[in-house]
């Protein structure tokens, strides 16, 4: 099946999704719809025997592992899923790869989240697309990326969870050209209240301004993935009680919560205490050893020269 994508890709699904219409996207393209309605693969007029039920199973289980998706877990994680016509799970395919999203990195997903094998594209699925596209400002080209580094957007609500976590993101500064990407687009699976807002507190507890947190966060956003117990937190005692770093070089370089504590800053810190040479943060931490090294042979012997 062929599909060429036209420049203008925005749409807009109707209110009331039923009967379902095909976004206008698909519409400007030669695109061949497919039924989204659960079938039997094998329709009668009398409901089907025993022997035909089997092999109907067996035709969803060898659907499911030409998938590379694990049958097994993906029937336990959902029941549901053993009377699901295989039209149903196939439409779900196709709707994926409609996305962008290639059949190895779908397999994945799927295997990852079995919950999304027996939704219903129109109302569960292109809703998800809409809103990438038209409320985040996601590239077309890039929506397949947003989902193969986040899948768990695809079984988010979006008014319940996609909408109001993107309001809370662009009141932060995600907006204009600090606007989320399909890099970052895994800041909107996050709880506000119990992810979010811990973390935005946590940095203000510091001694930071609302604004200075703002500009941190925008700058680098995986700041808001980390954990405050095990990341920020000790990476900050270790940097204000054994580095005595003052707390506005984080505001400067907020990458430092990026490095390992026990790979990368407590190794390097000690090297730089045994030789009494202190750098900035950036220079510390930037680089590879090759480049560490050298940036602190180079400031020892511009302090032998009195430089």
């Amino acid at each position: 099946m062929t599909m060429t994508i036209v420049p203008s890709l925005h749409f807009l699904l109707p209110q009331n999704p039923k009967p379902f219409q095909i976004p206008n996207f698909m519409l400007k393209t030669h695109y061949t719809p497919f039924n989204f309605r659960p079938q039997f693969s094998r329709e009668t007029n009398t409901p089907p025997s025993s022997t035909d039920r089997g092999l109907i199973f067996q035709e969803k289980v060898q659907y499911l592992e030409n998938l590379k998706v694990n049958p097994q877990k993906a029937f336990q994680v959902n029941p549901n899923l053993r009377s699901t016509p295989l039209s149903t799970v196939k439409s779900v395919e196709q709707c994926l790869s409609s996305m962008g999203i290639h059949r190895s990195a779908m397999g994945r997903i799927l295997d990852m989240l079995p919950e999304l094998l027996n939704r219903d594209p129109a109302t569960d699925l292109y809703p998800i697309l809409d809103f990438l596209l038209n409320d985040v400002g996601i590239p077309y080209p890039d929506v397949h990326k947003s989902i193969s580094r986040c899948p768990r957007l695809l079984i988010c609500s979006v008014e319940d969870q996609l909408k109001p976590t993107l309001k809370f993101l662009m009141k932060l500064g995600f907006t204009g050209s600090n606007s989320l990407t399909c890099q970052n687009t895994v800041l909107l699976v996050s709880s506000v209240e119990g992810t979010l807002v811990p973390k935005i507190e946590f940095l203000k507890s510091l001694g930071l301004s609302e604004s200075e947190v703002n500009c941190m966060v925008v700058r680098s956003p995986a700041l808001l993935t980390y954990s405050v117990e095990k990341n920020l937190k000790p990476k900050v005692e270790y940097f204000l009680n054994e580095m005595n770093g003052n707390v506005l070089e984080l505001n400067r370089f907020p990458q430092y919560f990026s490095f390992s504590l026990e790979g990368r800053i407590k190794p390097r810190h000690k090297v730089l205490v045994e030789n009494r040479v202190k750098l900035p943060l950036h220079l510390m931490l930037k680089g590879d050893d090759g480049v560490f090294y050298e940036t602190l042979i180079n400031t020892r012997l511009r302090k032998l020269d009195g430089r």
